[in-house]
């Protein structure tokens, strides 16, 4: 998804050294295909001015990526999108957004190293690239949960369909959400933060 229009902080951002209230910083990735909105939802969210490494897309990589919605998007991340906002005055997020262009996904494990969580960004037009995301993410471990990006020329689905189309188990939370919003992007962390919090109130986070 396109920055522009995208929710921006107004007057200028915090600095980029961690509040002196802050007692836990914890690290999550977000990660979806390509054009999903994964640096827009950095962008939009984080309270210092993000890191992105984008760059122009050119024909070089005509046939080499995927060029889904390359009509309208003339750059892509090569490395990785950073972030940070702080949820609560003693807990803040560091946020990495990966790659999208499959060449590039070489760069995921590192990313998910000390990752405590993930948030699966999905586009309704083609779900079939989060497929391989999710597996990725269950083969290292990491919780996640599913945010479907609404488009405004996608298809809308109930939440539940969507759960079976991606066959995601009963417990995984699947939200909507518009990542250019920034009220909309941070409720999605907080709903990633309440299932990190059930996990580890069940055990079953370690």
């Amino acid at each position: 998804m396109d920055f522009k229009g995208s929710d921006t902080i107004t007057g200028p951002r915090t600095e980029d050294h961690l509040p002196h209230t802050a007692q836990a910083a914890v690290k999550i990735v977000v990660v979806g295909g390509f054009g999903v909105g994964k640096t827009t939802m950095v962008g939009s969210v984080s309270e210092i001015r993000p890191l992105t490494t984008e760059e122009t897309m050119t024909q070089a990589g005509v046939g080499v990526d995927d060029d889904y919605g390359s009509r309208s998007k003339t750059a892509t991340t090569v490395a990785m999108d950073f972030g940070r906002i702080s949820i609560t005055d003693q807990l803040v997020l560091y946020l990495f957004g990966t790659p999208g262009q499959e060449r590039f996904w070489f760069l995921w494990n590192g990313l998910f190293e000390g990752a405590l969580g993930a948030v699966v960004l999905v586009d309704t037009r083609r779900l079939e690239v989060s497929f391989e995301v999710m597996d990725r993410l269950e083969e290292r471990g990491v919780p996640f949960i599913v945010a479907v990006n609404t488009f405004p020329d996608g298809p809308r689905y109930p939440l539940d369909d969507l759960r079976s189309a991606l066959d995601l188990g009963p417990d995984i939370p699947v939200v909507e959400c518009d990542a250019r919003r920034r009220a909309s992007s941070r409720d999605v962390l907080m709903t990633l933060m309440r299932f990190l919090h059930s996990l580890a109130t069940t055990g079953a986070l370690t």
